[in-house]
């Protein structure tokens, strides 16, 4: 099968490979980061200029990070460009981040045969152009739902990254960096991609095909491969959830050894972990998407949108109209600026009320401390 780098073949020495990251507002630091840094680190190491890059933004103007952070771009979408590839960058809050003008220059780019990817929620935004119609696609966990909600013609995996035709599509966190260094050896050969890895020092390339990391405390899912395939099932199976026996018999463990499993390294019953899996996904739809609360209960194995509705309240502390609420009307960073100086706020604190929309948000707090990470239970 033809991929998207085979059709991109390796230019003339004298000629760099022209990348444009477009950033989208709330984009996530690190991601662009490990993006980035895999194309200098090649023309370092091949003492010629490989790849050549751009930051971009609507109207040229300083982008901010999820973090808090501005930048300024080195150019307009509106400006004259000859890109080979073009890498949306997004992050948190992503539904409703971009605009019809990135929507519109993504669509130019595509008719023009420009290889288009995406690293962290930007297939989202690849998404609502219609560019991922028909493709498989990656992206970060969090938002992955909302995809396959809003896009049904949209392939959604839960792989690290997909290289398919003219798209290349990763989840967050460090993995643009693997695709990156996928790339590098796809177009130049795996010994200048392990020659970077190595100054990054990154002991192992992640693959194309390998999972994202269900949100289970990764050390535990390794020592503990039966309690990962357990919530693997839970987790492949919340519209339609399956019986603790069944899932015991599938997991190749008794019911009374799949119980003991959760109590012990979980601190829960296996009921209560799945339940907390189903409420959490339906906490992303409540947040990502405008599907209504009945649609939500049925989406997420709930036999009325009463029992969803009391269960949700149970355990998340509030209804799911008021957590509804939080999108529609959050709050801005202007109600937490006053008028000296002196109590302007940080960036961690913009940062934290800009984060108030996503799902994610105070899910460790007093009420919700975080699953044991040891066998015991003190």
């Amino acid at each position: 099968m033809t991929t998207a780098t085979d059709s991109h073949t390796v230019q003339s020495a004298h000629t760099p490979y022209r990348v444009g990251f477009l950033l989208i507002d709330n984009f996530t630091l690190i991601a662009l980061a490990t993006a980035v840094e895999p194309l200098r680190m090649a023309n370092q190491l091949a003492g010629a200029e490989l790849y050549s890059w751009k930051l971009l933004t609507v109207e040229g103007e300083a982008a901010r990070a999820s973090d808090g952070i501005t930048m300024l771009p080195d150019a307009s979408i509106r400006d004259e460009h000859d890109f080979d590839l073009v890498i949306v960058v997004a992050g948190i809050d992503v539904t409703r981040s971009f605009s019809p003008k990135e929507v519109s220059w993504l669509k130019q780019l595509s008719r023009r045969h420009v290889l288009l990817g995406a690293v962290c929620t930007g297939a989202y935004v690849l998404a609502s152009a219609g560019l991922l119609d028909g493709y498989s696609c990656s992206a970060h966990w969090e938002c992955l739902e909302a995809i396959q909600e809003r896009f049904p013609r949209v392939q959604t995996n839960n792989h690290l990254f997909t290289v398919q035709r003219e798209r290349i599509t990763c989840t967050g966190g460090t993995v643009p960096m693997h695709m990156m260094l996928s790339f590098l050896a796809r177009r130049h050969g795996q010994e200048l991609s392990n020659a970077v890895s190595h100054m990054f020092v990154c002991d192992r390339v992640r693959e194309e095909r390998e999972q994202q990391p269900m949100p289970m405390l990764p050390k535990l899912a390794c020592a503990q491969p039966k309690l990962a395939e357990a919530a693997q099932l839970m987790e492949a199976n919340i519209e339609e959830p399956i019986e603790l026996q069944e899932l015991a018999t599938l997991a190749g463990i008794s019911r009374r050894q799949l119980e003991r499993l959760f109590l012990k390294h979980l601190g829960c019953t296996p009921s209560r972990y799945y339940l907390r899996i189903r409420l959490n996904r339906a906490r992303r739809l409540l947040k990502q998407t405008s599907c209504s609360i009945v649609e939500i209960a049925a989406m997420c194995g709930f036999v009325s949108a009463t029992h969803f509705s009391r269960c949700y309240r149970k355990f998340m502390g509030r209804a799911p109209k008021h957590e509804r609420m939080d999108v529609t009307t959050p709050e801005t960073t202007d109600n937490v600026i006053t008028d000296t100086m002196q109590s302007l706020p940080s960036s961690s604190m913009m940062a934290l009320h800009r984060a108030r929309v996503e799902p994610t948000y105070g899910i460790f707090g007093p009420e919700n401390p975080p699953p044991r990470s040891s066998g015991t239970m003190n």
